[in-house]
């Protein structure tokens, strides 16, 4: 990592764990003969590519694309990539106005900004001062603006059954919710990491 991209949390990897476990679980019900054994994948926001990697790495068979709006995060999503010895194809794009794609997804998933100004107030200099203000801040009065965006994107996008994940705002839980169920998705699940803070959410298509 550096100054590029955010610095990859442990709530992202229980993010990542749990898509793995819902994909795995999938193909043992379904079988092998299915979509689920070679999933499309999209990794909206991708920074270091630490979840397109990882998912990568432990679904090889997988076709992983991510996104990122900065030339310099997906610079060192590549180098990291090459190290990881995976391939995934990175794309610089902006998801508030991304339709580029005609991909049609098995997984949708994304850890996108989600910090407001009033956070901003709480939090550690070592973030605010040394990580990309891109990648971390919303405005106050649209805290769930990528969410929204990439819900859309997903119900376009996502194969029927398909999968979106994202991590969230542990603020915002509800409303990450609610926003889901307004736009028509469902078996929508709220999630809480290890310190007990809602901070996943996954809904189908």
């Amino acid at each position: 990592v550096n100054p590029a991209v955010l610095i990859p949390r442990p709530e992202t990897e229980e993010l990542v764990e749990w898509a793995l476990s819902v994909v795995r679980e999938r193909r043992i019900a379904v079988g092998v003969n299915t979509q689920y054994s070679a999933p499309f994948i999209l990794d909206i926001g991708t920074g270091s590519g630490c979840i397109a990697i990882s998912l990568k790495k432990n679904l090889p068979e997988a076709i992983v694309s991510a996104i990122d709006i900065s030339p310099e995060a997906l610079k060192t999503a590549k180098e990291n990539a090459e190290l990881n010895n995976v391939e995934v194809n990175f794309i610089e794009a902006n998801i508030l106005n991304y339709s580029t794609l005609t991909a049609h997804y098995s997984l949708i998933i994304s850890n996108p900004p989600y910090v407001t100004p009033a956070d901003k107030e709480q939090m550690h200099t070592n973030v605010t001062g040394f990580e990309p203000h891109t990648a971390l801040f919303v405005p106050q009065d649209d805290a769930l603006l990528f969410y929204k965006s990439i819900a859309d994107f997903g119900l376009k996008n996502l194969q029927p059954g398909g999968l979106l994940f994202f991590e969230i705002n542990e603020s915002y839980g509800k409303e990450t919710v609610d926003m889901l169920v307004d736009k028509g998705f469902k078996d929508i699940e709220l999630r809480q990491d290890m310190s007990g803070r809602d901070r996943m959410v996954k809904a189908v298509v």
